[in-house]
């Protein structure tokens, strides 16, 4: 595959993307999304939501919701994560937001090396997928916006953490809430920074 950003094309088979937010984080799901884009109705300014602001990526999100052919969001929790471990997690969050997709797709490109298993129909991982596939670019975005929303409430739940801030990353400031403040039902047990406050 070429690193030149891949589009859908007018009769081409029904293409998914898929991808992540929230592997890194030590508190939150990791949130999976599955995008099918329509060919007819191109969506401007798609990229690796990394590389866009908040704003944009909002508006991006909105404008994914209304001219996909389909999209789905789905998660992993907390519990599963600590059970599982974060990479089959990430799989599993990736796989419910695919056969949660209608119509289905006839193929998928997953961001990464890995892909889920037990999928009805072929999918291929794609390594810097999310700068390279719009399908996947998209799922990025709408990833990464449904997780935000998340940890936006999570912060209104439990407040002196400042997720809105860090949205469960390992940041000085996150750090040393724990410290204070302990952990919550939210927290990654399994992830080391906690674990050691665990022990």
């Amino acid at each position: 595959m070429s690193d030149q950003m891949i589009t859908p094309m007018a009769g081409v088979i029904r293409l998914a993307g898929v991808d992540e937010a929230g592997r890194g984080p030590l508190a939150g799901p990791v949130v999976a999304a599955a995008v099918i884009l329509d060919p007819e109705r191109p969506i401007v300014g798609l990229a690796d939501s990394k590389a866009l602001t908040a704003s944009r990526r909002s508006r991006l999100a909105e404008a994914i919701q209304e001219r996909a052919l389909a999209w789905a969001v789905a998660q992993a929790e907390v519990e599963e994560i600590d059970r599982i471990n974060i990479l089959q997690a990430t799989l599993l969050a990736m796989r419910r937001a695919l056969l949660a997709l209608q119509p289905q797709p006839a193929h998928a490109l997953i961001d990464g090396n890995r892909c889920p298993t037990d999928l009805p129909f072929p999918a291929e991982a794609v390594v810097k997928g999310d700068s390279r596939v719009t399908a996947i670019s998209a799922a990025s975005i709408l990833a990464k916006v449904s997780r935000d929303e998340m940890m936006l409430t999570l912060d209104a739940n439990y407040p002196g953490y400042g997720f809105a801030a860090h949205k469960g990353y390992g940041t000085e400031q996150h750090l040393s809430a724990l410290t204070r403040l302990g952990l919550t039902p939210h927290h990654r047990r399994s992830f080391a920074p906690v674990a050691r406050l665990v022990g």
